[in-house]
């Protein structure tokens, strides 16, 4: 029989963020950054929630930070990164729908691109390439020199954007040492083109990765933004097992003393 898992609460998500925002602890924390380092502005991020599995009853990609990291070690979370100023301009077999490009457009902060729309996408891409060795794309000869995509071309696989979804994205609150704009994709396991032998070819960052279920995942060492995802997660799932384009995207960020929610 199978036994019912937690799916979590997300009004007590949120609440645990907002509990943490305003606690003495971070609110001198912040004091303290701005004192030393001034406003710090949120720096583009990529994450990527591969699914796979039965739509009621999927597993998600994820692993745990290494413990010798200084930034939310041994933590259980997606795959993701950084934006870099390349990913941009990195081919692709297929590209973003037009939904999910005008929406990033749409959202993005400052002078927003195409290109920049893309490099969000494809750096979801190249993060899961590098902490999992899973490559999302297509059998083709791949005609780029980048050193961060030379698993791609080595492997035949052309990066491919069709089945990325925009699913949501997250902005750390003013004051912290490092902030992150953060941008969630979804997609299928089917848009895995390559898989390493053994399933995993890590890169040190995350350990133990593993397809997990996202309400066994809300009971591991995961961080806050990580809970509300899971949370947003299963939701989602019962009501859009299909991944609908356009389907509205939360968007969390600070207003005030609070961790307001809006939608994309």
């Amino acid at each position: 029989m199978k036994t019912s898992k937690p799916d979590g609460n997300l009004r007590e998500e949120v609440d645990r963020i907002e509990t943490m925002i305003n606690s003495p602890e971070v609110r001198d924390l912040r004091y303290r950054n701005r004192e030393t380092q001034g406003y710090i502005r949120p720096r583009n991020a990529s994450t990527m929630i591969l699914l796979d599995g039965p739509s009621n009853d999927p597993r998600i990609l994820m692993g745990r930070r290494n413990k010798n990291l200084k930034f939310m070690p041994g933590a259980l979370v997606f795959p993701g990164g950084s934006v870099d100023r390349f990913d941009g301009s990195v081919p692709a077999s297929s590209e973003l729908t037009e939904i999910t490009r005008s929406r990033l457009v749409s959202a993005m902060r400052g002078k927003a691109t195409e290109r920049g729309a893309r490099g969000l996408a494809m750096a979801a891409i190249r993060e899961v390439a590098e902490e999992s060795g899973l490559l999302v794309g297509k059998r083709a000869e791949f005609d780029c020199s980048h050193p961060h995509w030379e698993e791609f071309k080595n492997r035949g696989i052309v990066p491919s954007l069709s089945g990325l979804r925009l699913f949501a994205r997250a902005v750390t609150p003013p004051g912290m040492a490092r902030r992150f704009d953060t941008w969630f994709f979804i997609a299928h396991k089917s848009s895995v083109g390559f898989v390493p032998e053994g399933g995993f070819s890590p890169d040190g960052e995350l350990e133990d990765l593993q397809w997990i279920r996202p309400e066994d995942a809300i009971t591991e060492n995961t961080r806050e933004i990580t809970r509300v995802m899971l949370v947003e997660l299963i939701q989602r799932l019962r009501t859009d097992k299909d991944l609908t384009d356009g389907y509205p995207a939360p968007y969390y960020h600070t207003k005030g003393s609070r961790f307001h929610k809006s939608e994309i």
